[in-house]
């Protein structure tokens, strides 16, 4: 390892995550089927350190009950900015990432695509059209919770892709508590894709549609995102949405 890698390693290791991650593969697969699972974005450690965090209502500006607005059952907890150091590096270095994909859709389905080439910039537009509250969300599930289909618009501006990155480890901390996409297809029944994601990994997906190839053209396929019923344990998430809210 050089010096420069090295100092990047000691003062960025989430941009060094990110960047290991093989991102020819993982664009093809959102491309196919609207998320792909990604490289380890925080240690054992950061992950129990961040699920650490929901009890401390100092980090967070509201906490919502899934029951109380009929989302599901278990709640989540929006972030306050500063966002704990993790959080805010890996937003900084998995949105270049992202933005290739979420132009390359949007010239698909001939729609101008407005994000900028930093999320500082994304987050200033997003600011002035009134979108200011900060939406990285803490979610915690125990036996019985579950999480409603859904998508995290929050306003007008929205970036096309998000990503959830797991604190708990599957099969250890809880059981069931699979994350599900659902796609509705062009002229076809629905298409649900369901995924386990290991303790600190992340997964990419689709905030709101991808593109889709048909005989007359890319069209676009809706898509919704949920949890499946923890059957026991608790099982906790770091959401990260490239959008900030109304």
């Amino acid at each position: 390892m050089t010096s420069t890698a090295r100092e990047t390693e000691i003062r960025d290791p989430w941009q060094r995550r990110v960047d290991s991650g093989n991102w020819d593969a993982i664009t093809a697969e959102v491309n196919s089927l609207g998320g792909a699972l990604l490289p380890e974005l925080l240690t054992p450690g950061e992950a129990e350190q961040i699920r650490g965090l929901y009890d401390q209502a100092g980090y967070f500006r509201s906490t919502i009950n899934m029951k109380q607005y009929r989302f599901g059952e278990g709640e989540y907890r929006y972030f306050k900015t500063p966002y704990p150091q993790p959080v805010e590096r890996l937003k900084q270095a998995l949105y270049p990432r992202l933005l290739p994909i979420a132009r390359d859709w949007w010239a698909k389905l001939g729609r101008p695509a407005p994000w900028p080439d930093t999320l500082d910039e994304w987050l200033r537009m997003c600011h002035d059209a009134g979108q200011d509250r900060p939406t990285a969300i803490l979610l915690r599930y125990r036996a019985g919770d579950w999480n409603a289909l859904h998508r995290d618009l929050y306003g007008d501006l929205v970036f096309p892709l998000q990503v959830v990155i797991g604190l708990d480890e599957p099969d250890v901390d809880y059981v069931g508590g699979e994350f599900v996409v659902v796609e509705q297809r062009p002229r076809a029944q629905s298409r649900a894709t369901t995924r386990r994601i290991a303790k600190g990994h992340g997964l990419v997906f689709t905030t709101r549609d991808r593109p889709v190839r048909s005989p007359r053209g890319w069209l676009r396929a809706p898509m919704r995102h949920g949890v499946s019923t923890v059957r026991s344990g608790r099982r906790h998430a770091l959401g990260l949405v490239f959008h900030d809210a109304a």
